[in-house]
C-alpha cells in the first residue's frame, strides 16, 4: 500500500508529506519489506501518520519510534 492513499485524508503541507514519505520508504527498506501490499507496510504508514498528526516531523525521531513500535508489535505476534 502506498502511503499516498493514507495521507490524502490529512492536512499536511508538501514538506511534511516529503518527510512522511521518505521515512516510510526508509523504514520499509530497513525492515526488508519490498511488497507494498504487505500488511506491515500499512502498519508502518499508519504509525508514521499517527506520529505526524501529533506534530512530529523529525525524520530520525519518526524512524526510531516507528521501528520501535513495529518491533514491539511483531514480538507480540511471535
Amino acid at each position: 500500500m502506498p502511503i499516498d492513499g493514507l495521507i490524502k485524508g490529512n492536512v499536511f503541507d508538501p514538506n511534511q508529506i516529503a518527510v512522511i514519505s521518505a521515512v516510510f520508504e526508509d523504514v520499509l527498506r530497513t525492515l526488508g519489506v519490498v511488497d507494498r501490499e504487505n500488511p506491515l507496510a500499512e502498519t508502518v504508514a499508519r504509525k508514521i501518520i499517527q506520529l505526524a498528526q501529533t506534530g512530529e516531523y523529525d525524520p530520525t525521531i519518526l524512524r526510531t519510534r516507528v521501528l520501535a513500535a513495529v518491533d514491539t508489535s511483531r514480538k507480540g505476534v511471535a
